[in-house]
């Protein structure tokens, strides 16, 4: 992409200026932080270290992942570990809305790994979560980040009679990458998940893309004119970063410049809401995406 930093091999892990990030502050914030180590609750704005954690917590949203931590996919660009996983905790939704009772979110966003070893696909948990958080946050509102279920309507039915406020699935990467990124997905899976979700009354859908993995400028605005064609309301676009020397590596760190073009595209192409820059990540900014 024009005004991005090609990466070396050798120099991967040189970050440029603007990825540099603050320290966490301010008082809700700290609030957050002495509920989180004080009841040991997990969040993945944690174990993802994310950059905007103390800003999303500020603003009363924290990010959950269910239905264990190991995946059965293996996508080159997640630090999820793969294997067999644990059975299903069926205590789990009720210790999730509590998690999120006791840190006063406003806004829950919840996620999952992929879990092909279920008949489900873990939908039904997935059902259970919102209903619990639901009854016992009555006041939170959610985004649910759901995986790809194969496409398979019975079990996106189910998520989409919950009614969470919002339902996402990202797109992750172009087509011409998606091989190679998601291994074990599909690119138009993805798009006709989307396309279903929202053609069911899914009141707001959601698609985020990573950028730096070798993509032209010309590719990202072809997946934003798929996402769009598969009416989706929300887009982020962020930049990947390598979270270990086993993972994809880094092709180059696009310029802020290049995500605010990209933004303006895809405020043009209709989007409602649009999150692009080198710190975006997909719930960055989750609690705005409602209104």
């Amino acid at each position: 992409m024009s005004d991005s930093i090609k990466v070396p091999e050798k120099t991967a892990n040189r970050k440029p200026k603007w990825l540099r990030v603050k320290l966490p502050t301010g008082e809700k914030y700290k609030e957050v932080r002495s509920l989180v180590d004080k009841y040991q609750l997990h969040t993945i704005c944690e174990s993802g270290h994310c950059p905007n954690m103390g800003e999303c917590w500020g603003e009363g949203t924290a990010t959950f992942m269910i239905l264990g931590n190991i995946c059965t996919r293996s996508c080159g660009f997640c630090n999820v570990a793969t294997g067999r996983p644990l059975p299903v905790d069926w205590d789990e939704p009720d210790r999730v809305a509590q998690s999120i009772l006791r840190m006063k979110v406003k806004h829950a966003v919840i996620t999952s790994v992929d879990r092909d070893d279920l008949a489900d696909g873990g939908s039904i948990l997935w059902t259970e979560t919102i209903q619990a958080i639901r009854r016992i946050s009555p006041l939170t509102t959610m985004e649910t980040l759901i995986p790809d279920f194969k496409a398979n309507t019975d079990q996106l039915d189910r998520i989409i009679a919950a009614k969470p406020e919002i339902i996402s699935h990202n797109l992750e990467t172009v087509r011409r990458l998606t091989r190679q990124v998601r291994i074990q997905a599909q690119y138009d899976r993805s798009l006709e998940t989307l396309t279903y979700l929202k053609a069911q009354g899914t009141w707001r859908t959601k698609s985020g893309i990573m950028l730096g993995l070798g993509e032209t400028e010309e590719e990202v605005l072809e997946s934003m004119l798929d996402l769009r064609k598969a009416n989706v309301d929300v887009v982020t676009m962020g930049q990947y970063l390598q979270p270990t020397p086993k993972h994809l590596p880094v092709k180059e760190f696009v310029h802020p410049d290049v995500f605010n073009r990209l933004a303006e595209a895809a405020k043009n192409m209709g989007f409602i809401h649009v999150e692009s820059g080198p710190l975006v990540r997909s719930s960055y900014h989750a609690e705005k995406h409602i209104r």
